[in-house]
This record gives C-alpha cells, structure tokens and sequence, in this order.
C-alpha cells in the first residue's frame, strides 16, 4: 500500500514536462477564449472550467495516481506560475502579451458597442457593474474597462463620486470654522460706530 502511493507511474522528468505543456496550453485557451471568462462566471462558464479541469488531469499525471507523483505536479505548476508572474511584472512588453491590455467599453458616458460585442459581455451585466462602484448608469461614467485580470474597472464623473474620508474631514473641518466664528463673532459695523462716536 505505501508503495502504490509513494510509487510514481511516470517519471518525474516526463511529469514535468506535461505538467508545463498543459499550463501553457490552459494559458494559450484562455487567452483566446477573452478576459469575459475571468470577468465573471455563469453557470456555463463555471461548468466548463470543471470539466476543463478534470480533462486536462491525465494530461498532467498520466497513469500516474501516487500521491508523490500529484505533490510533484502541483509544485511544477506553482514553480511555473511563480516565475510567470515575476516576468510579466517585471516587464510590462512581456505582460501585455501574457494578459493583454484592458479594454474601453464606455467613454465619456456611452457604451461603445462594438466593444462589448468583442468581449462578450452583456449591456445588463455592465450596468450591474456600474451599480457596484458607485454610480446610478453608464451616463455617469467617464470610462469603463475591461482590465488584463478580467475585472471591471468603472471611473465616475468627477459630481458622481462617493465622498471618501478626505472629502469628510475637509466638511468637518469647514463646520467647525464656521461654528467658531458664530460662537464668537468679531466687532460689527454698530461698534465701530460708536466707538467713532465716543472719540468725537
């Protein structure tokens, strides 16, 4: 029993190797399929990345089943995720070609169709979005976008915003001003007056 699962199936090398092959190939699918799949899963969505998953798993171990041999898979692809991510943001050439670059799908408050169309995500799904972060509709907006990591990324008009801590305290600060000065009010024009009065 402890050799059948200590024992691997494969050799370690070959492991690897299918190990790096599948990511790149996973890495390759995704990038084509669009950043849509990242942006947000449905129920279609989520079923595929299962299947996907347990399609690609003989791929990677073989007729391998060992536990040495499933703890070897997963450190080569944490090693080769690691190492991607360290050169993709060390070199911004190298990261725009591994993720992309974000794309606009709202300008200066209006949808640009087209866009959408090529990411392939829904007017209610955006408007959702939108929602979220603040604001009432796409008008609102100066730009919408769909960035590498498949996040939406919605910038509110500068009269639409939320008012952050700053704002707060600068208001806080503009009460309390004016209620020192209501509490003591300096001389007005009558005393002036009769203090002009009394040097006369």
């Amino acid at each position: 029993m402890w050799n059948d699962l200590m024992s691997a199936g494969i050799p370690y090398g070959e492991k690897a190797v299918r190990t790096v092959l599948v990511y790149f190939v996973i890495l390759l699918l995704l990038r084509l399929g669009g950043k849509r799949d990242l942006a947000q899963l449905d129920t279609f969505d989520l079923v595929v990345m299962l299947l996907l998953s347990n399609v690609v798993q003989n791929a990677i171990i073989g007729p391998d089943n060992s536990v040495s041999g499933a703890a070897f898979g997963a450190a080569v692809l944490l090693v080769v995720n690691a190492l991607l991510v360290r050169a993709a943001s060390s070199s911004s050439r190298f990261g725009r070609l591994l993720e992309g670059v974000p794309v606009v799908l709202a300008r200066d408050g209006k949808w640009l169709p087209a866009a959408i169309k090529r990411s392939g995500l829904s007017r209610a799904d955006l408007d959702v979005a939108v929602k979220r972060q603040g604001g009432d509709d796409v008008s609102e907006t100066t730009t919408v976008s769909l960035e590498p990591g498949g996040s939406l990324l919605v910038g509110l008009s500068e009269g639409n915003q939320n008012a952050d801590k700053s704002d707060i305290a600068a208001l806080r600060a503009e009460i309390a001003a004016l209620r020192q000065q209501l509490a003591s009010p300096g001389p007005g024009p009558d005393s002036d007056s009769d203090c002009g009065a009394g040097r006369r």
